[in-house]
């Protein structure tokens, strides 16, 4: 499946690379095995490959990991829209679960719907991927507050 994400324009010319690191610096993404993929101004894919560690009793992927991908895709997607010297932290989202995350991998979609200079508007959906059928089981809606001049904690 393509994406129609909305086209922004980034303040950073490294965006790409800044977010990338900061991604190799969440612990939590590397312990469910998340897989930073696309990373494009405004929008922003993250994968993750079915692990039974990460399921819940009925053998799909627990509702709480579905939130930490679409809260990350969609927060890393505000970040490629704030200039070098900022970072960002999610304030608020909104999760509707949809459909159980059964599949061989998750696919989280996170896009800008409204980029402002200190808070950043932005949504998810996440796909379970199942014999490469696409079932959307997660929508998400979130605030992104643009830290400036806050660098993010190493190691």
């Amino acid at each position: 499946m393509k994406h129609e994400a909305l086209v922004f324009q980034p303040r950073d010319e490294g965006y790409a690379e800044r977010v990338r690191a900061s991604f190799d610096l969440q612990q939590a993404m590397t312990l469910i095995g998340a897989e930073l993929a696309v990373v494009d101004p405004g929008y922003v894919e993250i994968h993750l490959p079915y692990k039974p560690e990460i399921t819940q009793q009925h053998g799909f992927i627990h509702g709480g990991v579905v939130g930490m991908i679409a809260d990350s895709a969609a927060g890393y997607a505000a970040n490629t829209l704030t200039p070098a010297d900022a970072s960002v932290l999610t304030v608020e989202y909104k999760l509707n679960l949809l459909a159980p995350a059964d599949g061989e991998r998750l696919v989280a979609r996170g896009e800008v719907i409204r980029p402002g200079r200190t808070l950043l508007i932005t949504r998810a959906e996440v796909f379970a991927v199942k014999h490469e059928q696409w079932t959307l089981c997660a929508v998400m809606q979130q605030t992104i507050m643009a830290m400036h001049g806050k660098k993010e904690k190493a190691g």
